[in-house]
Parts: C-alpha cells; sequence; structure tokens
C-alpha cells in the first residue's frame, strides 16, 4: 500500500470521525431547539398560569368523595337535603342527618372544624373561626358586607354568584339558591339508595338479622336494590360493558376475517399481478388512512347511532391495518415448507391450508388478539359519539360535571376491562399456538 493511498484512508476516517462527533452534538442541540420552540409555540409558560389549581383539587376530591347538598330556594325558601343532589337521595323532613338543624326558617349547616353556615330569612351567614361572611340577595345581585377588592383567595365573588371554599365544604350563592357543599369520604349509596330499606344496616346484621321487607327475603331484596340501584346503575354499567366488548370483538376479529383473503392478493410472492397488488394495497392504506372516529362520524350518519355503527368504524380501520401487517407475514414465508405440500400432490388450496397458514398463524393471532385488546379500550371513545357502550356513559357523567365519583367509577371498569381483555387473549394466544 503506497503512502498516498494511507493518507487517503486516514483522511477518511477522520473526517468521519468529525462528522460522528458533529452529528453527536447536533441531534441533541436540534432536539432542544425544537422543545424550545414547542414551549413558545404552546405558550407553555401562559398554561402554567393559566392552571386553576382550586378546580384541579375540587376534581380530585370529587373522585373519591361525595358531597351531601343542602339547597334553599332562594324564592320560595324552601330547604332540601340530598346527597349529589339526586332526587332518590333526597333526606326526608324528619330524618336529617345530624349536622343540619332546623328550626322554624333558620337552617344551621356545621361543616366541622368551627365552619358554621346559616339560612336565616333571606341571609347567609358564614362563620369561620374569628371571622364571619355575611351575604344576601336584593333580587337583582348578590352583596356581602365587606370590601369585594380585598378578599382573601378562598373567597370568590361577583355581583351574580359568591362562593366560599372551607376545609370542610363549600358555600355558593346565586340569585336562584343558596347550597352548601360538605365532602364524607367515600362512594356514597354506591349499594343502596336511601329509599331502600337496606340502606344504613351493616351486611351481617343484613345477612342473620330479620326480614326488613314482608315481600322478599333480605338476600333477594338487596341483590335487587342493588341491582337496580337508580343512581349508580350497576345493571345499565354492566350491559354497556358488555356492549363494548362486543364492538372491539365484531369489528376486530370480523377484520381479520376479511383481511386475511385480501392479504394474499396484496403479498408480492402470491398475487404476481403488479396492477391488482398495487390496487389492494391502496384499499388498504384507504382504509387505515382514515381514522376510526372519522368513519365513525360517517357510519353514524349514514346508518344512526348503536353499536353496530361502531363496530363497522373498527372494521373499516383494522381492516387496513391488519391487510398491510397479514401481507408483511405472507411475504416472510418459507418456501421450501409449501413446496413439500406441493410434493404430497397437494392443490392451491392445500397448499395455503398446509403450507402457508401454519407458518403465519403465531403472528396473526399475536397481531389481531392485541388489537382486540386495544380496540376494547378505543371502543369506549366510539362508543359516546355512536351511543353505545360504557362511553356513553362515561360522557353523560363527564358532561354533567356533578358526579365525579362516577367518571372514576367508570374508568375504573374500563382499566379492569383492559386488564381481563389482556388475561385472556394472552391465555388463548399460547392455547392456540402451543396447543
Amino acid at each position: 500500500m503506497t503512502l498516498t493511498a494511507i493518507d487517503v484512508i486516514r483522511a477518511r476516517a477522520v473526517h468521519d470521525i468529525s462528522r460522528r462527533r458533529l452529528l453527536a452534538f447536533a441531534v441533541p442541540l436540534g432536539v432542544l431547539a425544537y422543545l424550545a420552540y414547542v414551549f413558545v409555540a404552546f405558550d407553555m409558560g401562559g398554561l402554567w398560569q393559566r392552571m386553576r389549581w382550586d378546580h384541579m383539587s375540587t376534581f380530585v376530591s370529587d373522585s373519591y368523595s361525595y358531597k351531601t347538598h343542602v339547597t334553599r330556594n332562594n324564592r320560595s325558601g324552601d330547604v332540601v337535603v340530598s346527597i349529589e343532589g339526586e332526587r332518590k337521595g333526597t333526606y326526608a323532613a324528619g330524618r336529617l342527618p345530624d349536622w343540619v338543624q332546623q328550626s322554624g326558617n333558620e337552617t344551621r349547616v356545621d361543616l366541622s372544624e368551627g365552619h358554621v353556615v346559616t339560612f336565616a330569612g333571606d341571609r347567609v351567614l358564614i362563620d369561620i373561626p374569628e371571622d364571619s361572611i355575611e351575604a344576601w340577595h336584593d333580587g337583582s345581585e348578590v352583596r356581602i358586607d365587606r370590601n369585594a377588592s380585598a378578599l382573601p383567595g378562598w373567597i370568590d365573588y361577583a355581583p351574580t354568584r359568591l362562593d366560599v371554599t372551607m376545609p370542610g365544604g363549600r358555600v355558593s350563592l346565586t340569585r336562584a339558591r343558596t347550597e352548601v357543599f360538605r365532602y364524607f369520604p367515600g362512594w356514597e349509596m354506591f349499594f343502596f339508595t336511601l329509599e331502600s330499606p337496606y340502606y344504613g344496616h351493616g351486611l351481617l346484621d343484613l345477612l342473620t338479622g330479620p326480614r326488613l321487607d314482608p315481600q322478599r327475603s333480605n338476600l333477594r331484596g338487596m341483590w335487587h336494590d342493588f341491582w337496580q340501584n337508580p343512581v349508580w346503575r350497576h345493571g345499565e354499567v354492566l350491559w354497556a360493558m358488555g356492549e363494548t366488548v362486543l364492538m372491539a370483538f365484531l369489528g376486530t376479529f370480523g377484520a381479520a376475517i376479511v383481511s386475511l383473503p385480501l392479504a394474499f392478493l396484496a403479498a408480492r410472492n402470491f398475487a404476481p399481478l403488479v396492477a391488482l397488488r398495487a390496487l389492494v394495497r391502496r384499499v388498504f392504506d384507504f382504509a387505515r388512512g382514515v381514522d376510526g372516529l372519522i368513519w365513525t362520524i360517517l357510519l353514524s350518519r349514514a346508518f344512526g347511532p348503536g353499536p353496530l355503527t361502531g363496530s363497522l368504524a373498527i372494521l373499516l380501520t383494522d381492516t387496513g391495518s391488519f391487510g398491510k401487517l397479514f401481507s408483511e407475514a405472507l411475504e416472510n414465508v418459507d418456501t421450501r415448507q409449501i413446496e413439500g405440500v406441493q410434493s404430497t400432490g397437494a392443490n392451491a388450496a392445500q397448499r395455503y391450508r398446509f403450507g402457508v397458514i401454519p407458518q403465519v398463524m403465531p403472528v396473526l393471532l399475536s397481531q389481531v388478539f392485541y388489537y382486540f385488546e386495544s380496540n376494547t379500550r378505543s371502543a369506549t371513545i366510539i362508543g359516546a359519539i355512536t351511543g353505545g357502550g360504557i362511553g356513553l356513559l362515561l360522557t353523560q357523567a363527564i358532561q354533567t360535571q356533578k358526579d365525579w365519583e362516577e367518571v372514576t367509577y367508570y374508568v375504573i371498569l374500563i382499566i379492569l376491562m383492559v386488564f381481563a381483555m389482556d388475561a385472556l387473549s394472552g391465555w388463548i394466544r399460547r392455547r392456540l399456538i402451543r396447543g
């Protein structure tokens, strides 16, 4: 090797080392520059300033607790005490909780730790340790007995509304009504509503005690009142869960059935006609190129809302995805196994059945069951649009912005459903692959 050739090799090596060193610095710098651009373009600083931590804390507390409403109609003066504002959770006049006391036209609400709210005529007296607030409405505005420009952060005041947040609860005053909310941990009325004779009794007392309803046994009555609970709607929730799983099942496995024969037409080693192969691949591209939510909206306008519409949307999207995955799996099969089957005198269908399918079946099953698990989760969002499944109940609970513990309940059920689908699909896949 001449000296010139060695110099050339050395120069190339130095150049490659310099280029890689430059890339080692340039790539991280490019990523940092892009993140800085995102920070400015998305106004992350302004987003941080606009965050309402009080709203976030209220949402978190509502997810694991319930609140009892003490509501006064400012026009009629009537006072109603109910759990979460539910009609089925309204306390009877003689059975109010011990922290609510009524005397004539005066109602006293004890929020613990020295925080007391009193409805006295058209006035609202809010007593807190070492301070007190008086509020009222004069028909057009809400007024308070202090300077509105120098209020602490736990008082939110406007001429149309007053909100006072305390450790034990919250007070809301508008021209139409006055409400006091007291928070308690847990999900009240999860098993029985106040109208049920079994409410407030322990499990041991219900199982071993006397019959509370002469028309039915305690066990039968407990199951009926729990299953038909009008507040938590356990029966409707289970039915909605079944609809969600059914949408995912029909869409996923329907797409697998449609995609498998079409995948042979898109595989290079099974479809010699280039035009046919290109056409089928473009169909797959189009099917998966349109997002499942777009298919859901289009199909719901065409066929109306319902679980079947959601299943069709999943089927169309997954047909495109499965077509691509299946065709790529078919292109990687070992031709020697096919030739071995062909040497026995097998026809084309038999060659595919015994020479191709056994090779790709583990891959196909793994992909199909993964999509089934994923679509079980996606079906909740699709159900919110098509009006079916647990997604509809979740959307309704979110829109009301009243019972966030119900939102938590539905989210927990969805997570458990995904866990169950993951375990079930893994078990079935192992059984089918290993025999």
